[in-house]
């Protein structure tokens, strides 16, 4: 079986959507989104015309960027797919996962089994399908981008899908490795989401969506491709637990209401109808 490629992304940060929401309205009032070779709907000062703001006050507003370490001992030798650069914040889209205690306790049966094929196996900290790779924003472009977003998910019905097929994937540089549940139904539903969501990558000029991607919930990783270790005689024992486990038919089958898109530290949530 051939592995299916998966973005990394991070798992720290916190969320403030009311505050962000405000934010998005003012953000985009006047603003030009990048490659659209336009100017700004809203008239600038002449520069010439404006004054100087003094130093005193400028130190009052230090700036909102972050500027994140990348020390890989700190997320568990995992190697960055770009170099961290003050201003650029990691951006991702998916379908968030909200896991009930019988989805852990299918958990505690397949993650201890498929350690003893390669015991380096680390459970995720949360579940999610992703609608797109991780791509780059300027920290200024981050609220243009998730009204984009929001716009184009509007009309978009909530739906289900069922993940309960086990498989293996990599990242695209093979240093990390993923036990995953690949969307068995509703996958046609989530391409037509990575459709809208590829049209305002486009929109920003960022990378679009894998073709003929395999959506997936990722269970747990490890570092380098433990493919020839997980894949065979473990991947078929791993698929046979699940499909004994209780009820597990219902459990995996998820009802999608919302799309989410985290950029650095901030969390963004668009229902679906």
């Amino acid at each position: 079986m051939s592995a299916g490629p998966l973005v990394g992304y991070s798992s720290s940060g916190s969320e403030d959507e009311d505050e962000a929401e405000a934010e998005i309205e003012a953000a985009t009032q006047g603003r030009t989104w990048p490659g659209a070779g336009g100017c700004r709907r809203g008239q600038s000062p002449d520069p010439s015309q404006r004054f100087p703001v003094p130093d005193s006050v400028l130190n009052m507003f230090p700036s909102t960027e972050e500027r994140p370490e990348d020390d890989s001992a700190k997320h568990g030798g995992r190697v960055r797919t770009f170099p961290h650069e003050r201003g650029n914040w990691a951006t991702h889209v998916y379908l968030p996962y909200e896991a009930r205690e019988e989805f852990l306790e299918l958990l505690d049966l397949l993650l201890p089994h498929a350690q003893t094929y390669v015991p380096r196996l680390v459970r995720m900290e949360a579940f999610h399908l992703s609608l797109s790779q991780s791509v780059v924003l300027r920290h200024h472009w981050i609220l243009p981008f998730v009204q984009a977003l929001k716009d184009r998910m509007a009309s978009f019905q909530r739906f289900f899908f069922t993940a309960n097929r086990v498989k293996i994937y990599t990242n695209q540089e093979k240093t990390r490795t993923f036990v995953g549940l690949e969307v068995t139904s509703g996958h046609a539903e989530c391409l037509d989401l990575v459709s809208e969501v590829d049209r305002v990558m486009e929109e920003f000029d960022l990378t679009t969506f894998y073709p003929d991607p395999s959506f997936h919930i990722s269970l747990a990783w490890c570092v380098g491709d433990a493919r020839p270790q997980l894949e065979g005689q473990c991947l078929q024992e791993l698929q046979e637990i699940l499909d004994e486990f209780e009820d597990s038919e219902m459990l995996l089958r998820v009802l999608t209401e919302q799309v989410r898109c985290k950029s650095g530290n901030k969390f963004f949530s668009m229902p679906l109808k």
